[in-house]
């Protein structure tokens, strides 16, 4: 059982070495479908001894097929780099291909001049479908370019305004949200107020309708200040609450960054957390455990996501209908309520 020298092993190699047909070999490499353990079993071996690898031009031309997925980010470089969530997902989702022996390509788009150039490449065959990160409504114009191109695609989150064309794998937000805003009145806190993320996502408009809904009619406008999921626009919701001089003793934050820039406001304003006020997050980012006292958040199974995300992309470049999923959250109680 010697590689052969000189040149790139072949399918015929492989066939001679394990004593089986090129046909057997074939449909091992493309699944193995109708051969037996025992035939597999040959071929395997004979893969390791030869050291054949597959050719992926020469697969792409029998089965029109790249193995690649586009995995599609529609934010600022800035943003990426300070969400740690945007890594996980990326991360777990080439994990989630790598065990399909396909490549993830990354393509960050954040202006529309960037989105039109990801949309011409993602639908000129380069990859067999796309996995999309766009979180807000305002940037998924593309979307329909990419139905239109019949190009296979599934959202993280729910895609606002494609929600019934376009498949998805989300965490439940307004599950999430509302466990939690119930866990704070539990541990009675009675005036709670809530730093709302971007209302163009569907994160940010789900926490807000569960906020909402748990209030019922001790609900205003006034509980609510807005940031952009990122820690300065924490820090400046929580000021404007403040000077707005509502009383309050919980803050429901729709993430962690924002959390964490609200806990820096109280601290500087010399408001005890969580004897004054207690907080809560949303997420369970890694700045969840940096905070002093740690951070109560929700926790998102991004993994979860992402295997689901990689699962329904995959039945759909098979031909099967756009597949949604959503996942349940989890409270982490840490030192913060």
């Amino acid at each position: 059982m010697t590689k052969p020298r000189g040149r790139r092993p072949t399918i015929d190699d492989v066939a001679r070495e394990a004593g089986v047909s090129r046909g057997t070999v074939s449909r091992v490499l493309n699944g193995g479908h109708w051969v037996s353990e025992a035939s597999r079993a040959q071929v395997d071996r004979a893969i390791n001894a030869t050291g054949y690898r597959i050719n992926p031009h020469a697969r792409s031309l029998a089965t029109s097929r790249t193995g690649s997925i586009g995995f599609l980010l529609t934010e600022s470089y800035e943003r990426f780099f300070a969400d740690p969530n945007f890594l996980k997902i990326l991360r777990s989702c080439a994990d989630a291909l790598a065990g399909h022996g396909m490549t993830l390509v990354l393509i960050m788009a954040d202006t529309l001049e960037e989105r039109g150039r990801a949309t011409e490449y993602l639908t000129g065959g380069h990859v067999d479908g796309a996995l999309v990160v766009s979180s807000h409504s305002g940037s998924q114009e593309f979307l329909a370019t990419l139905l239109e191109a019949r190009l296979p695609v599934i959202s993280a989150g729910v895609p606002l305004g494609f929600e019934d064309r376009v498949g998805y794998a989300t965490a439940d937000d307004e599950g999430g949200a509302r466990a939690m805003v119930e866990h704070l009145r539990a541990r009675g806190r009675t005036r709670i107020v809530h730093l709302a993320g971007p209302q163009d996502t569907s994160g940010g408009t789900g926490r807000l309708k569960a906020f909402r809904d748990v209030l019922g009619d001790a609900y205003s406008d006034e509980l609510v200040a807005y940031g952009d999921y990122g820690r300065e626009s924490g820090r400046r919701a929580m000021r404007e609450l403040l000077a707005r001089e509502v009383a309050f003793d919980a803050v429901f934050c729709a993430n962690d960054l924002m959390a964490a820039g609200a806990m820096d406001v109280l601290a500087a304003a010399g408001i005890s957390v969580p004897e004054d006020v207690a907080v809560a997050g949303f997420d369970d980012a890694p700045v969840a455990t940096e905070t002093e006292p740690q951070l109560t958040t929700v926790r998102q199974p991004f993994d979860r996501v992402s295997e689901e995300m990689v699962r329904l992309l995959l039945d759909e470049i098979e031909g099967k209908a756009a597949g949604r999923v959503t996942l349940p959250t989890e409270i982490v109680e840490r030192g913060t309520v």
